[in-house]
């Protein structure tokens, strides 16, 4: 079975060929990295034209890449949410064309499922159930997958996701966008231990996250130096703040996965793609005899393979959605 995946939720274009939920044939992305920089972050109607422009093209090289006709193709999925809804609308009208104009089956994929299934390509002796981090730009979620498109939300962001909240920090100690891979670099020349920011828990929901406090710790601190006139180490407070982050989604998965007496890990989203959380969650869960599973970076940030694997299991289920599939930019797991 080979699908043709799109994805198109924020800031990458995407396209791939996926057979059978783990293979990739192709994998083509066009990053707007470069066009996003000069604002700061992701401008959502600039993206949405960036789309436009470029989608087709993508398309046509991953059919090109794997050596296929879009008429090979069993089916045609699309993430619709969630995501920004402009650019959602950009793939979900693209491939919506694409279905009615070939009669090939058309099945839209949550975003957030994809970034779970990428761990299917990476790992292909994973199956359900497992528990998953998503952590990511817009999403800090805490799942237990019980089966292929069947999930339990046992946590989830109440503010910043984490993500958002590094590239926040980064942008206010001057390194700009993106901001993840710029701490994670930046922080490996610091000391971890150097200043105390805060680690939010929830008394009523133990497994949920809050990285807006930790922001504004840093922000404070940030605004504290410069009143002072006191120097600000810039590696330290990136090896502080990301010391933070971490120590917060570690703990709260390893303490999921210890209530639900679950012993399979995995890592998702594009946080995922940090390298003091993937030690650290490695070596939390080497500590307790857990099995630890996460994909390459490649397919942790955006990309259409892992939503190629995610359509296919959910096409197996006999997901079909029609003409009418619309983008749904707050889309709910599970739904």
């Amino acid at each position: 079975m080979e699908l043709l995946a799109i994805e198109s939720s924020c800031d990458e274009t995407a396209a791939a060929v996926v057979r059978d939920g783990r293979e990739v044939l192709s994998n083509i992305i066009a990053s707007q990295i470069e066009t996003h920089k000069l604002y700061g972050g992701v401008v959502p109607e600039i993206a949405s034209r960036k789309h436009t422009e470029v989608i087709n093209q993508v398309i046509d090289e991953a059919l090109s890449k794997a050596d296929r006709q879009l008429s090979d193709m069993d089916a045609i999925c699309v993430t619709y949410g969630p995501g920004l809804v402009g650019a959602l609308l950009v793939g979900v009208g693209v491939a919506k064309a694409l279905a009615y104009a070939t009669d090939k089956p058309l099945v839209g994929v949550h975003h957030i499922e994809g970034h779970i299934a990428a761990n299917y390509i990476a790992h292909p002796d994973l199956e359900p159930p497992f528990l998953c981090l998503v952590a990511s730009g817009g999403h800090s979620h805490l799942v237990i997958v019980k089966d292929y498109g069947e999930y339990e939300v046992l946590g989830r962001t109440r503010d910043d996701a984490a993500g958002e909240a590094f590239d926040k920090v980064a942008r206010a100690i001057g390194l700009g966008y993106p901001g993840g891979p710029k701490i994670d670099k930046l922080a490996r020349e610091g000391n971890p231990q150097a200043i105390e920011f805060p680690r939010a828990s929830i008394e009523d929901a133990p497994y949920d996250f809050s990285f807006s406090g930790v922001k504004s710790a840093v922000l404070n601190y940030l605004n504290s130096c410069e009143m002072k006139g006191e120097e600000v180490n810039r590696a330290d407070v990136a090896a502080s703040f990301q010391e933070a982050v971490t120590d917060v989604l570690t703990d709260h998965t390893m303490q999921a996965a210890m209530d639900h007496g679950i012993h399979r890990i995995a890592l998702a989203g594009g946080v995922a793609c940090n390298s003091y959380l993937r030690d650290k969650m490695s070596a939390a869960c080497e500590t307790r005899g857990y099995r630890f599973f996460m994909p390459p970076p490649i397919l942790c940030t955006d990309n259409a393979a892992m939503i190629g694997s995610a359509g296919y299991y959910e096409f197996m289920k006999g997901v079909r959605h029609g003409l009418d599939l619309n983008a749904i930019p707050a889309l709910a797991l599970g739904k």
